[in-house]
């Protein structure tokens, strides 16, 4: 993706984290400002959802939970949108919580669609040819 070129002040402590966090995940300083910064627009976009890493990279989710924002919509799909049958499978969650996810669904439904698709192609077969370990040794 075509990007714009900026220029911007920040703060020497700033500049330090991103710099560290480069230097950990191997990306060049503009790629982790960006990340940081559209991922702090989508976060102010949709109160409720951060963003945290995990096996999969980092994804957004429902804030106080580990549970994937595109975990909980493919939920809600096989449930045909049934807000009240979301409520009894994820009793545990707030509505606000379950509402959080639903809103970031509805702004940025791409990206958790695309993960969804994802999540779909994996079959048996998929995760032995990935993780030969998993394969039983009978």
């Amino acid at each position: 993706m075509a990007g714009v070129q900026k220029s911007l002040r920040l703060p020497p402590e700033t500049m330090k984290e991103i710099e560290q966090m480069a230097k950990e995940t191997g990306q060049d300083f503009s790629n982790v400002t960006k990340d940081l910064l559209q991922e702090a627009i989508k976060m102010r976009r949709c109160p409720g959802i951060l963003f945290s890493e995990g096996t999969g990279g980092r994804r957004a989710r429902v804030a106080g939970t580990g549970i994937e924002v595109w975990e909980m919509i493919a939920a809600y799909k096989t449930m045909k949108g049934d807000f009240k049958r979301l409520q009894k499978a994820y009793h545990w969650l707030s509505g606000e919580q379950l509402k959080a996810a639903l809103g970031y669904y509805m702004i940025y439904p791409q990206e958790i669609d695309r993960l969804i698709k994802q999540n779909e192609q994996w079959n048996d077969e998929k995760v032995r040819d990935r993780y030969p370990f998993m394969r039983s040794s009978s």
